[in-house]
């Protein structure tokens, strides 16, 4: 027996349920919703006292590749997941809608650690850039613990004073070989 066969989830089948324009904005509910947990669980992640046991495995890798998006310490990956968990219990969400943002999840993480050079260097200074978390920004993170913890969307790092005020600057200056690291 499981969650969604006892009733108790918020789990649904029929697309017409909720409405086909639903689906779009649960979807964007989600990523929303997962970015400010993101945001403030990989911040907590960050404090001396916890990082050792929840987050220093992946930051191992100070110049991020694809893989390193895979490579968590057990208790970060299951403080993580307890999102995907907790949010079929509260938010009405179809199947594809979870598998959507599953999939998205998955993507995003390996595309952020591609490398800082791996985007057009006037990613930054689009408004893409300025909104959305790519890889040169959660490079900076993998230099500097203390900036760029978003997942998604770098609306938290400027709300709360973690983006690095020499962002688009700093990334400019690296694509030309003008300074030595970030």
């Amino acid at each position: 027996m499981t969650g969604y066969s006892w009733g108790i989830t918020r789990l649904y089948s029929h697309p017409q349920q909720y409405g086909l324009c639903y689906l779009g904005v649960s979807y964007g509910a989600v990523l929303v919703l997962q970015d400010a947990y993101f945001y403030f669980t990989h911040r907590l992640f960050h404090h001396p006292s916890l990082f050792r046991w929840l987050h220093q495995g992946h930051h191992r890798s100070r110049y991020p590749t694809p893989w390193t998006s895979f490579a968590f310490d057990p208790l970060e990956a299951i403080v993580q997941s307890l999102f995907l968990v907790g949010i079929v219990f509260v938010l009405p969400l179809h199947f594809i809608t979870l598998i959507a943002a599953l999939t998205t999840m998955t993507i995003w993480a390996v595309l952020n650690h591609l490398g800082i050079d791996r985007l057009p260097s006037s990613f930054p200074h689009h408004w893409l850039g300025r909104w959305f978390i790519g890889p040169a920004h959660h490079s900076i993170h993998h230099r500097k613990y203390t900036v760029h913890y978003g997942l998604y969307f770098t609306f938290w790092d400027k709300l709360l004073g973690t983006q690095d005020p020499d962002y688009e600057q700093k990334f400019d200056e690296r694509l030309t070989g003008k300074v030595d690291g970030v």
